[in-house]
């Protein structure tokens, strides 16, 4: 079987999955599931005999002609290169976890056809923008992926909660898209092509042609799909969808097509674009881990920490690929740009897998309880769960040399301190913050004793829900490992990660060490176990309140849209009825129809009639004749 065929099925694999459900399986929930996991069963053994047997390492890229108009030839295919092969395992293994986890989780739900219909669409979208070999075929894939989400957010369809948050991830999506869609129709102007590859090419030869507009039109799509600040509002209201969903869109797939789609297109940035591609990092990093102190839901907690983490992948790419530049000539530049922020991204895939999986472990056994202050005393009730969820805040805080952010966080770390001081201490407090709000969520959810009847009464969940998250839980500690073996690494990535050496390896020890370590330990000493009162709120309410409020983001959208586009909206809408329909349209209509009755009472089948009507006209054609009428038609 050759890669071609590989690929094929990998990608049509969840779409017949998809259709199958749709016309057969709708109302048949275990046929259904069956499809559904079938076919993410088969991308995972076909992405994992790629990975590790097929593919020789070279980059691979076959396509079709689909479309010609004139000159211009639209093409579709595949474009497998190290990035796109990493990508592809880390989507399709922990894709098939999640659904694994989805047929226990929602045993209980009505919707089981739809869900996992939804569910292979999903698949199929991420996988087409992952392996796609030009801009055009990437935006159709990436538009997939934004209506699959508006889908599956609003799974729950009978409460206004999930079909507001599907909305709002839609119309948000929509706004960096349109500047991303401009972002694709200037770079096929300035070099006459949308394939990747030749993209690759034709800029690292030409870099003058490069436009910093351009390249940030085109991270726009990444301001929408990575929830990057401003447009960072849709990614805690997606909370309203099923957990496994929640698991999918912040571990391996939406959010993650942002930074993927960064390495694919790196070559088109420039230096002045990249920084503003790090700061826009750096910011949404600080502000997303400081906005996860005023959550109480479990769900949004973790979804801040998506946020804050998306973050540090977009700085790293951006100081990342500067680090480089200054230190090397642009090859370098690609491979430390990319490497951070594809390891990091590697590693949070598996570690927030863990985490949302773990969150809806709690959740299901709780009887859809999500407030952590109703929880605590669950390490008696649901250890394996515990223990995972534990080896997942673990992760994330990254604890020196056993946990796999301490690797992957300290690769973009490090390249923040080679290249701009500001954004290195930001980081560095960043670090410190997450250790301390996902120490708050593990003390208060998991410790002391139950708060409420449904915690009290909570059990280890079933077998299906139960092994994903020992899976994850061992690639979450052990993946950072792979930096031991930087040969192995550059294998797996194709490219290396920005390690530091000697001193600076010992002194980014020592801060990692105090960020993670000192971050746990503050959330023990302030927030203490089992606790039904938040500390942060009683003691200081205004901080409280200020995370709570989230800097007032949607108020302010909110009020652009009632006092502003509402009222921008309501003028056009009065000139476009009064002079385009009420003149243009609905005048030339009514003067037609006014014609017509004057035309109609001409004909009324009278021979008087008809006399009158000759004798008018004789009379008006001699009198026109006679040059009577010539004052009239000067």
């Amino acid at each position: 079987m050759d890669l071609g065929t590989v690929l094929s099925g990998i990608l049509l694999a969840p779409l017949i999955a998809a259709g199958l459900i749709w016309m057969f399986a709708r109302q048949r929930a275990g046929l259904a599931m069956a499809l559904s996991l079938a076919a993410a069963a088969t991308i995972l053994g076909l992405s994992a005999w790629l990975f590790f047997g097929l593919w020789n390492g070279e980059a691979y890229e076959a396509q079709v002609e689909w479309l010609t108009l004139g000159n211009f030839t639209l093409s579709v295919g595949f474009l497998l290169n190290d990035l796109s092969a990493l990508m592809l395992f880390v989507v399709s293994f922990v894709g098939f976890w999640i659904h694994l986890f989805s047929v226990g989780y929602m045993t209980d739900d009505g919707a089981r056809g739809r869900f996992f219909g939804g569910l292979s669409i999903f698949m199929f979208s991420m996988l087409g923008i992952v392996l796609a070999n030009n801009l055009f075929m990437m935006f159709i894939f990436w538009e997939l992926v934004g209506f699959s989400s508006y889908m599956l957010i609003g799974h729950y369809l009978k409460t206004q909660e999930a079909s507001d948050a599907s909305k709002k991830a839609f119309i948000v999506n929509r706004v960096g898209d349109f500047g991303f869609l401009i972002g694709i129709i200037l770079t096929f102007w300035t070099f006459g092509t949308v394939s990747l590859s030749e993209l690759a090419v034709q800029t690292s030869l030409q870099p003058e042609l490069v436009t910093t507009l351009g390249a940030l039109l085109l991270f726009c799509g990444v301001l929408g799909k990575s929830a990057q600040m401003p447009l960072h509002v849709w990614l805690p209201d997606a909370m309203a969808g099923p957990t496994p969903i929640s698991a999918l869109i912040h571990a391996a797939t939406m959010v993650a097509a942002g930074v993927y789609f960064l390495g694919r297109t790196v070559t088109l940035f420039t230096p002045e674009a990249l920084t503003t591609v790090a700061w826009v990092g750096v910011v949404t990093a600080v502000c997303a881990a400081i906005w996860a102190f005023g959550q109480r839901d479990i769900k949004k907690i973790l979804a801040y920490s998506t946020l804050s983490q998306l973050g540090y992948m977009v700085a790293g790419f951006g100081l990342g690929t500067l680090y480089g530049l200054h230190h090397g000539d642009s090859a370098t530049a690609l491979y430390y740009g990319i490497g951070a922020s594809m390891f990091h991204l590697t590693t949070h895939a598996f570690f927030k897998a863990l985490l949302f999986l773990g969150s809806g472990s709690v959740i299901h056994a709780c009887h859809h309880e999500q407030d952590i202050f109703k929880m605590g005393g669950l390490y008696k009730k649901m250890p394996l769960t515990t223990l995972t969820f534990g080896a997942g805040v673990i992760a994330i805080a990254g604890i020196p040399f056993i946990a796999s952010a301490f690797f992957s966080k300290d690769a973009i770390l490090y390249v923040a301190k080679s290249t701009s001081q500001p954004a290195f201490i930001i980081l560095t407090g960043t670090a410190l913050l997450t250790a301390l709000y996902m120490g708050r969520l593990f003390v208060i959810a998991f410790l002391g004793k139950p708060n409420s009847e449904s915690a009290e009464h909570a059990h280890e969940s079933s077998w299906t829900m139960v092994l994903p998250l020992v899976v994850l839980a061992v690639f979450s500690i052990g993946g950072g490992y792979l930096v031991m073996y930087p040969e192995a690494l550059q294998v797996l990535i194709g490219t290396w990660v920005p390690h530091p050496h000697g001193a600076d390896h010992t002194l980014m020890i020592i801060i990692s060490t105090v960020a993670s370590f000192g971050g746990l330990i503050l959330a023990r000493i302030i927030y203490g176990a089992g606790s039904t009162t938040d500390t942060l709120e009683a003691k200081i309410p205004p901080v409280y309140a200020l995370a709570k409020s989230r800097f007032y983001f949607d108020e302010m959208y909110n009020g652009y849209v009632r006092l502003i586009q509402d009222r921008v909206a309501n003028i056009i809408g009065f000139f476009d009825t009064l002079f385009i329909s009420g003149m243009l349209v609905r005048g030339s209509a009514g003067l037609a129809g006014l014609l017509g009755i004057a035309a109609r009472r001409m004909h009324t089948g009278s021979v008087a009639t008809y006399v009158w009507w000759f004798f008018a006209g004789l009379v008006l054609f001699g009198a026109y004749a006679g040059g009577f009428l010539d004052r009239i038609f000067q």
